[in-house]
């Protein structure tokens, strides 16, 4: 058997990825709305600082929950067609991140 590697953050095994949840509680995620061409709103979702794998997964998790569509952008925001703000709050909740409105 290989030697378990231990996290930096809560010096237990990294297997069980709970290094990955407290980092994630530690970012605050913003959320506000944009009005696009035409006045369609945008929700947009910044201040997370995920690596871009992490951050389109979210972005599917999101887009699936509230049944919408969306994109990651190049500086690493959600942008998710329409006003979400309850909603969002919860989904981002429920995936452990702090949220600021």
């Amino acid at each position: 058997m290989g030697k378990d590697t231990f996290s930096d953050i809560t010096g237990l095994p990294d297997d069980l990825g709970i290094g990955d949840d407290l980092a994630r509680a530690d970012q605050r995620a913003s959320i506000h709305v944009d009005t696009r061409r035409y006045g369609k709103p945008v929700t947009v979702v910044d201040g997370l600082d995920l690596p871009t794998d992490e951050l389109d997964a979210l972005a599917s998790i999101l887009k699936r929950r509230l049944a919408v569509g969306g994109t990651v952008t190049d500086d690493g925001r959600i942008e998710l067609q329409g006003e979400h703000g309850e909603r969002l709050e919860g989904a981002l909740r429920d995936e452990g991140f702090s949220v600021e409105t």
